[in-house]
């Protein structure tokens, strides 16, 4: 595992200039393209709350995606070490967000893995598991608000 300072580099281009520029509330598009070298372009936009495209990943999706991605690697690499062979995992994850008048935040996020492991495994490691995946999990070691684990085991002959 890599230790040391590790940085990761993004450019975002608002791209919904409607002709008039921030001229009104109403009078700018949301969309924005997130770049970053060598990979494909994400189509970005705000929550359809905000004004924003439905169709295109707003920050919000992006934060609960980007915590349900970093336990799940972090799951699958110590699953990987404890000798639990993983067949399948999806995770479907939910993100809580409050908007007052003055300010939004996360309350919370809960993911809800289900996690498919090779018959004779240690199905209560492979629970426990969950809890190390997610005291390692840079996202959520990084924001200020609880990320909750409701996984499932199934057991599956090969």
């Amino acid at each position: 595992m890599a230790s040391g300072e590790h940085q990761y580099r993004v450019s975002i281009e608002w791209i919904g200039n409607q002709g008039s520029g921030t001229s009104g509330y109403r009078d700018y598009g949301r969309n924005h393209e997130i770049r970053a070298e060598g990979k494909p372009t994400i189509s970005g936009s705000s929550d359809p709350a905000f004004r924003g495209d439905p169709a295109r990943w707003n920050p919000e999706d992006l934060l609960v995606a980007s915590a349900s991605a970093c336990h799940k690697l972090w799951y699958l690499h110590l699953c990987s070490e404890a000798g639990i062979v993983v067949e399948a995992y999806v995770d479907h994850a939910v993100g809580t967000m409050i908007d007052t008048a003055t300010q939004g935040c996360f309350t919370k996020i809960v993911l809800h893995p289900r996690v498919t492991i090779r018959a004779g495994g240690d199905v209560a490691l492979a629970e426990r598991l969950h809890h190390d995946a997610h005291e390692k999990c840079y996202v959520a070691n990084s924001v200020n608000f609880p990320i909750e684990c409701e996984p499932v085991i199934e057991t599956i002959e090969r």
